[in-house]
């Protein structure tokens, strides 16, 4: 009970600040998009007129308009102000799970494989975490923009994240972004924190010609690794009732101690990753004007393009130890150490790569139809244990249509690319998706076709300084992947399916061994979404996937996977948005993979089934102008009487030997300024 005094109390407390503060002040209001072209992505210029209202606009207006477009894609998109989703704020999806604690190794229920051509380290299990080249925004906006956000969770978790864009011109704007997470954990050895940081720039000069991209972005993550536990079942016979007394299967007893500003890590990973992209390009076109009754706007069409793209990747991948147990490795890893002795496994990576691309606009009114070819020199250098070093490279060339009719009817894209010379020849991706709109009433429907040929990752490479036992020369990995979605935005419902054929699969089967499954194999996954009005301000959200193999293949995903919201929502008191309610995330039983400290590698598993209570959380979240509060209780569902002892110690499993979390309370804030 006092619990639950403790969280309305702080539900009160946060109600009757944000109402001071915005009774001193306005706030940020409406956002809106600004239509028209503009010189991002490979679908740059058009007409420039609506985009010279930048120029115009009163700066001192109590409204912004802002847009953005995703690096290299010519779709204009708005700011989310939406309040209804917790995770579209959570850098870590609802479809993820991790091992225990936040930022400790993720995977996803559902199946994806790599779907991507060419050199791969092989170290994916933070990836969810990181900043990318894809997810990169670039902004447009009439004035400086910023979000700020940050959350405090149980035991110590926190996110802070901070975002700034403004528009120095109306032809050039950049953007800075920095995000750092930590987390204690509630087990020995089970801290992680990442850090994320990514500038941005984009600038076009006046007669529309010359443009360049530039991105800088750096990933950190820093994570203890503990193998999971000696014996769970000691979880229900706590002398304290916390699960820190538990022993675990790596780290020594005492050498961490359980701090939010400790970052530190003992026996762990530590990747990091360091991107600089710049991408340019000059135009060849045709010029024009438009005159009004007191303006003449000059506008240029762009009908044939030189392109250029600069991309320099380090990375580094290390697993280390330096409280080495010789006898718990030997027992729980079947892996020979000494006592004493620090484990260093470490692979560093430079990649540099230069790509030149021609690309015309068959159409000069409508620049989000090109087609596009490109040839690209990457030039590798590997370090590994930091005293070997080996150089390889690679040769490809690809191709590129896309086509979003101006009546935005059609969206067509067609890519391919092949490695013809180098470490990774012979490697492809090809990738066709057709998107038709059907009618205002019927929606939206989807159908795509991807086909990757790619080389193994470089882990099994007998070079890498990770000590994989049978590395070695294997065949290609082959994957197709048919996709279709039906997507209806009136009716707010989504229908999809993907259905996967995949051919010499890679995978880990035990802490230090890989194989290759040289039969082909199927997988089928469905998935629907809805939005039911049950009463005014009542909604239900539902979500389900159904996820079936053929042929018998190494991999373990849940046949059903659905999360269900019920949510009271509405509009209350003028500026209040209210969204409070319960979400219920269930998985059906499976044989869930095990985890390899050493290696950073999920592993297959066939002997431990996991059967799990239903996830059930509670929720509160709010807007009132600009500030958006989001109030969690999570893991009702670990509410038990076991030995007489009443509380949330029923514990879900991520994998064999990994505890989940108890009750986790989470309280965040993300604000909008305009300055």
């Amino acid at each position: 009970m006092r619990f639950l005094g403790n969280i309305i109390l702080l539900i009160f407390g946060s109600m009757c600040t944000i109402s001071l503060l915005h009774a001193q002040g306005g706030g940020f209001d409406r956002l809106s998009s600004l239509q028209g072209g503009g010189g991002f992505g490979s679908g740059g210029g058009g007409n420039s007129s609506k985009r010279d209202s930048l120029q115009k606009r009163d700066k001192f207006a109590d409204s912004i308009t802002i847009y953005y477009r995703n690096f290299d894609s010519t779709r204009n998109r708005t700011i989310d102000s939406s309040i209804n989703d917790f995770y579209t704020r959570f850098p870590l999806p609802y479809t993820f799970y991790h091992l225990g604690n936040f930022g400790t190794a993720a995977q996803s229920f559902l199946f994806n494989p790599i779907m991507k051509a060419g050199f791969d380290a092989g170290f994916h299990q933070y990836d969810v975490y990181n900043y990318t080249i894809e997810n990169t925004r670039f902004y447009q906006t009439t004035r400086p923009y910023s979000e700020l956000s940050y959350l405090i969770g149980s035991n110590s978790e926190q996110l802070l994240s901070i975002l700034h864009t403004q528009n120095r011109k109306s032809n050039f704007n950049f953007g800075l972004e920095y995000r750092f997470s930590n987390a204690p954990g509630t087990l020995k050895n089970q801290n992680a924190s990442h850090n994320n940081f990514r500038f941005n720039t984009h600038y076009q000069t006046k007669n529309r010609r010359y443009e360049f991209f530039l991105i800088m972005l750096s990933n950190k993550s820093s994570s203890s690794e503990n193998g999971g536990l000696i014996d769970k079942t000691k979880i229900d016979s706590l002398a304290l009732n916390d699960p820190y007394e538990l022993d675990t299967r790596l780290g020594k007893a005492g050498i961490v101690v359980r701090n939010p500003f400790n970052t530190n890590v003992f026996t762990g990973n530590l990747y990091k990753e360091n991107v600089f992209l710049f991408k340019h390009h000059y135009d060849f076109g045709q010029q024009d004007s438009v005159v009004t009754d007191s303006n003449t706007f000059k506008i240029f069409y762009p009908r044939f393009r030189v392109e250029h793209t600069l991309n320099l990747t380090n990375q580094s991948f290390n697993f280390f130890d330096v409280a080495v147990d010789s006898i718990r490795y030997k027992t729980y890893f079947n892996y020979t150490a000494h006592t004493g002795v620090n484990i260093n496994f470490k692979d560093q990576w430079s990649n540099l790569q230069n790509e030149f691309s021609l690309i015309t606009f068959p159409e000069k009114n409508n620049q989000s139809q090109f087609f596009k070819a490109s040839i690209a020199l990457q030039n590798l250098k590997g370090t590994f244990d930091s005293t070997t070093t080996s150089n390889f490279y690679n040769l490809y060339s690809s191709a590129e249509y896309r086509n979003r009719t101006r009546n935005q009817i059609w969206d067509v894209e067609a890519t391919g690319k092949l490695y013809v010379n180098g470490l990774n020849a012979g490697d492809y991706s090809a990738l066709v998706s057709l998107r038709r709109r059907l009618s205002k009433k019927i929606g939206y429907l989807n159908v795509g076709f991807q086909n990757v040929n790619r080389s193994p990752s470089f882990i099994l490479n007998p070079l890498s300084a990770f000590p994989v036992k049978n590395s070695g020369n294997y065949n290609k990995e082959n994957s197709i992947k048919i996709l279709g979605t039906y997507d209806n935005p009136l009716k707010e419902f989504k229908l999809s399916g993907e259905y996967f054929v995949v051919n010499n699969f890679m995978y880990f089967d035990s802490f230090f061994t890989a194989r290759q499954e040289s039969t082909l194999f199927n997988v089928l996954h469905v998935a629907a979404e809805k939005k039911i009005k049950l009463s005014k301000h009542w909604n239900w959200y539902a979500e389900v996937h159904l996820q079936q193999t053929t042929g018998n293949p190494p991999i373990n995903i849940p046949f059903l996977f659905t999360r269900n919201r019920l949510a009271f929502e509405g509009n209350f008191y003028t500026n209040l948005f209210l969204s409070t309610g319960f979400e219920i995330r269930y998985n059906s039983s499976y044989k869930a993979d095990n985890y390899s400290p050493m290696l950073g590698q999920f592993i297959y598993q066939n002997t431990t089934n996991i059967t799990n209570r239903p996830e059930i959380n509670a929720f509160l979240n709010f807007r009132i102008k600009s500030f958006k509060g989001f109030v969690r209780v999570e893991n009702l569902q670990s509410l038990s009487n076991s030995n007489g002892t009443f509380g949330f110690n029923q514990r879900n499993l991520m994998a064999n030997d990994y505890l989940g979390t108890g009750l986790w309370t989470r309280l965040g804030i993300w604000w909008n300024f305009v300055n």
